[in-house]
């Protein structure tokens, strides 16, 4: 195993934990912004205002995207193991 291949599993890696993360990471951004928005004009201070709405659109993203998450983990775990006996050999 050379250097430009453990740089390619790092990348890919890399790739595949952005790819997988982004669908959760971005409407929760988007929550939080809506929610602060909110919060500025109605001069509402309280934490928790921010915090269960964030968790319930996490919540419901996860519902929603969960299974293409896990397709794409398991799909990209498979390529990983598959490719070690050409790796090592």
């Amino acid at each position: 195993m050379d250097a430009q291949q453990v740089f390619t599993f790092g990348q890919q890696g890399l790739y595949m934990l952005m790819l997988v993360a982004a669908p959760i990471l971005i409407v929760v951004l988007l929550v939080g912004v809506v929610i602060s928005v909110i919060q500025a004009a109605t001069q509402i201070n309280e934490a928790t205002l921010s915090f269960v709405p964030k968790v319930v659109a996490a919540i419901l993203t996860l519902a929603v995207a969960g299974p293409w998450m896990m397709t794409t983990l398991v799909e990209y775990i498979q390529r990983t193991l598959m490719t070690i006996p050409n790796v090592v050999g």
